[in-house]
Formats: C-alpha cells, sequence, structure tokens
C-alpha cells in the first residue's frame, strides 16, 4: 500500500491558482492510477480529477474542466493539481487517493489539504 501526504492547500482570492501536490512513499507508484477528490463543509466528497498510470489518459469533473490540471511525475514520486480560476465554490478539503484504475476503486487516501476560495 502506499502512503500520501498532500500539501499546497491555502487561502487565495477568486480568479487565483494554487498547485497542490501530493507525495507517496513506497517504489510502486507509477503502476497506481492517481485521483484528487474533495469535500466541502456539509457535503458528500466528490471526485475532481484522475489521472491513469502512465500519465496518458486523465479526466476531470465537470465543473473544473478548463480550469483545473492533473499531472504526474513519476521521478519524484508525485501527483500535482494545478488550480486555476479559483471560485469560492471550490473551497473543500483536498484528497489525493491511489487506485488500480483511473474510475476506482481507491485504495489509500492522504489526509487532506485546506482550499478556501474567498470571494
Amino acid at each position: 500500500q502506499v502512503q500520501l501526504v498532500e500539501s499546497g492547500g491555502g487561502l487565495v482570492q477568486a480568479g487565483g491558482s494554487l498547485r497542490l501536490s501530493c507525495a507517496a512513499s513506497g517504489r510502486t507508484f507509477s503502476s497506481y492510477a492517481m485521483g484528487w477528490f474533495r469535500q466541502a463543509p456539509g457535503k458528500e466528497r466528490e471526485f475532481v480529477a484522475a489521472i491513469s498510470w502512465s500519465g496518458s489518459s486523465t479526466y476531470y469533473t465537470d465543473s473544473v474542466k478548463g480550469r483545473f490540471t492533473i499531472s504526474r511525475d513519476d521521478a519524484k514520486n508525485t501527483v500535482y493539481l494545478q488550480m486555476n480560476s479559483l471560485k469560492p465554490e471550490d473551497t473543500a478539503v483536498y484528497y489525493c487517493a491511489a487506485g488500480y484504475g483511473t474510475a476506482g476503486p481507491f485504495k489509500s487516501w492522504g489526509q487532506g489539504t485546506q482550499v478556501t476560495v474567498s470571494s
């Protein structure tokens, strides 16, 4: 199993940008599909983006298409989520997860990083 640690969250004004990072332990990182999820207060956790183990395929929820970009650097065992044109409704705790396919199930989860977008 892989251990995941997110970083890069914070407070940003609407229209701003943040880049989240998720560092993974273990030598099998490159064999995992990786995903980003988020959970806003009072809401269920939702899918944000995923990237295949090869990096050749990416998927996004409709609300972030054109604004967010998921990428991976297997040499650094890290997956990223570049978030541009942030909106207040993007405010949530963001989690990264590892699985054997971009459709899940995702087996390993990080502890989350808070993203707050002020209007």
